[in-house]
Formats: C-alpha cells, sequence, structure tokens
C-alpha cells in the first residue's frame, strides 16, 4: 500500500482539517486519530444500514483495539434521515451512552450520513470535534471537504445548518469499491463540476480514463485540492468565492427537492442543474458552445440524466427554486463559466431565464 495523499485545509485562526486520500488505509485510523492530537478515546461512530454491514463493524473493532470506546449510532439509509428529527436522535443516543463534551464523533457514510452526523456534531454540547470518513464520490470529493453540516426541510434541502469543519478526514478509495454502478456514476457530476469551474484539464482526464475504478487516488485527491482551495479563500461564503462551487446547484436542488427525496439521486438532479447551467453560460456568458456540449457528453458517459421525466413537476420545481439559499434578496446569484475552468457568479440571468432553462431540460 503506497502511502496516502495529504492535503492540509488551513483554516482562520490557526485551525486546519487534515484530509487523507488513499487505498486500503481505514485500517490506520487509530494512528491517524493520533496524529490529529486533542482527540479523546470515546466517540460515537455514526453510520447508515448500508455502510455499516460493509465497513462499520470493521471500523469499529479496529478503534476497540487502539483502546477507543466506540458507541456505534445506525440510521436508515436515504436522503428522508436528514432531518431534524434524526439529529436529535442521534445526539439522544450520544447522552444516554455518557458521551460528553470530551468525546467526538466519527460520521462513516456517504453524503447524507456526514452532513447529518456532522451536523449533530456542531450542536451536541455547543460542539464536539468531527472526523468523516467518507464512502462515496460525492462525499469524498465534495460533502466531506469544507465543514458545511445540515438536514433538510420540507421546504428544501439543507436550509437548517452550520459550519462545522470536521478535524480529520479519511477517505479511503478501496471502499467504492462496493459501491452499486448508480451510486459510483453519480458522484461523477461533482467531479465534472469541479472540473468545469476549475479545471479544464481535470475534464479531459475524465473523459479519457471513463468509468474506471482502478487507480482512484489521484482523480480523488485532484478533486479534493480544489475544494479545499475554494474553501481557503472563503470558508463561510462571504466572498463569492465559495458559491462557484454551487455550478449546477441552483437547479439541481430545485429538481432534487420537487422530486421528493430518494427520486433521484444528488448527482443525477445535480448532473440536470449542470446541463441547464452550461446552457445559460453559453446564452449569459461566453461559454463556447463546443463545451457545453462536452459537459454534457461527459455526464451522459456516466450514465447521467440530461434531461428531465416528461412526469416532472415543472411548478414544483420553479417553486422549489425560489426557497433556495442562493437567492438573496430577490436577486439571484447563479454561477456561469466564462470558458472551462473559469467561473464566476453572475446576477444577469433572471427568473424567466432559469425558468427557460428548466423547460429546456425537457427537449422539444
Amino acid at each position: 500500500m503506497s502511502d496516502p495523499i495529504h492535503i492540509p485545509l488551513n483554516l482562520a485562526g490557526g485551525r486546519r482539517s487534515d484530509i487523507h486520500i488513499g487505498d486500503g488505509i481505514l485500517g490506520r485510523l487509530p494512528e491517524r486519530l493520533a496524529a490529529t492530537g486533542g482527540l479523546r478515546k470515546r466517540a460515537a461512530l455514526v453510520s447508515d444500514t448500508n455502510v455499516w454491514p460493509l465497513h462499520g463493524e470493521r471500523v469499529a473493532e479496529t478503534l476497540r483495539e487502539a483502546g477507543y470506546e466506540v458507541v456505534p449510532i445506525s440510521v436508515p439509509a436515504g436522503e428522508e434521515s436528514k432531518s431534524m428529527e434524526r439529529a436529535t436522535d442521534i445526539c439522544r443516543q450520544m447522552l444516554r451512552a455518557g458521551l460528553d463534551r470530551q468525546s467526538f464523533l466519527i460520521a462513516l457514510g456517504g453524503g447524507v450520513v456526514g452532513d447529518l452526523a456532522g451536523f449533530a456534531a456542531a450542536i451536541f454540547q455547543r460542539g464536539i470535534p468531527c472526523v468523516q470518513i467518507p464512502t462515496t464520490i460525492v462525499a469524498q470529493v465534495d460533502s466531506s471537504v469544507g465543514g458545511k453540516t445540515g438536514v433538510n426541510t420540507p421546504e428544501g434541502k439543507n436550509l437548517l445548518g452550520a459550519f462545522h469543519q470536521p478535524r480529520l478526514v479519511v477517505a479511503d478509495v478501496a471502499t467504492l469499491q462496493t459501491l452499486p454502478d448508480r451510486e459510483y456514476n453519480e458522484g461523477f457530476a461533482e467531479v465534472i463540476k469541479h472540473a468545469a469551474i476549475r479545471d479544464a484539464a481535470l475534464l479531459e482526464r475524465i473523459e479519457t480514463r471513463g468509468k474506471s475504478r482502478e487507480n482512484l487516488v489521484p482523480l480523488i485527491a485532484r478533486n479534493v485540492a480544489i475544494k479545499a482551495a475554494v474553501v481557503e479563500e472563503d470558508e463561510r461564503e462571504t466572498t463569492g468565492i465559495r458559491a462557484l462551487l454551487n455550478f449546477g446547484h441552483t437547479i439541481g436542488h430545485g429538481i432534487e427537492n420537487a422530486a421528493g427525496y430518494g427520486r433521484l439521486l444528488h448527482g443525477e438532479a445535480i448532473s440536470l442543474g449542470l446541463v441547464a447551467a452550461a446552457r445559460l453560460s453559453v446564452e449569459f456568458s461566453t461559454l463556447p458552445e463546443a463545451d457545453a456540449h462536452r459537459i454534457i457528453a461527459a455526464l451522459e458517459a456516466f450514465d447521467l440524466p440530461t434531461r428531465l421525466d416528461a412526469s416532472s413537476d415543472r411548478e414544483a420545481i420553479l417553486k422549489a427554486l425560489l426557497r433556495d439559499k442562493k437567492f438573496e434578496e430577490g436577486k439571484v446569484r447563479f454561477v456561469l463559466l466564462r470558458a472551462l475552468g473559469d467561473a464566476f457568479v453572475s446576477e444577469d440571468v433572471d427568473l424567466p431565464a432559469i425558468h427557460e432553462a428548466v423547460q429546456t431540460l425537457f427537449g422539444p
């Protein structure tokens, strides 16, 4: 096993989030925890009903052999678990197990578990350290990095949440080998997004390697480096730089919400949002149409949707869009591309244009 790639995420006030990407590195988790420092040997290990049978007991046993007291907490798999009720239940289980402010929390799973458990760590006794162990492409390249945690409400996605940076992220690409094809492919919507906003060469790499699950460490690490660099510039979205990571997400989240969580995977909804954002970048910016087609073709190569089903509820999508956090004082802050790898936040895209972009997703 080669040494993992270490990417430090340096934050204001001397804070740091250490990110390690490797193949088969979960067995070395105790030494990573020890090297992080400041973590006592009592932890909640939060996972879901899909991931726990695959990796949970192995991680728990590795920690126990190293002298850790581990409180396992499992939640039902799926987006419906991202709720305030489930976050409260996690906290209450931790309290009943005797965990306190000297404990920490480990989130083992995909984006749902990472967001939910990270939020529980943020609110448990006013905040305890969190360690993220992402087990999906989406979680490894995006949601585990940067400290955004949260839960959904019927009104929209991630509308309740907190910034709570993980002390440590351990991304073991070996866990990706157990993903079904659909869950593996959906993660590449976020990979393609990173290429679109920050690294045109990454898109070429994606086009060349296709769906291969071999040699994933460099690919994951490049995506983590992109995300980390953006977060370092604008941790709490105060300058507009971090908003670039929302390319494709304004419309994508609206589609995901309107479809009902669970019908479309997150990456599938974001794929549709990327198609619309690419077309708007041609119309309202300087993105060449050929490059918009490259983005769409890359999504299609991973069997990701690029057209909405005729049964989709257009009005529900548009209503969900208006509840998006990226609408400030009635103004739309929409991320566009000048060119591949060059994104910016525009206020030139109005609601009628967004409505039209949604309409084009239904095809002629």
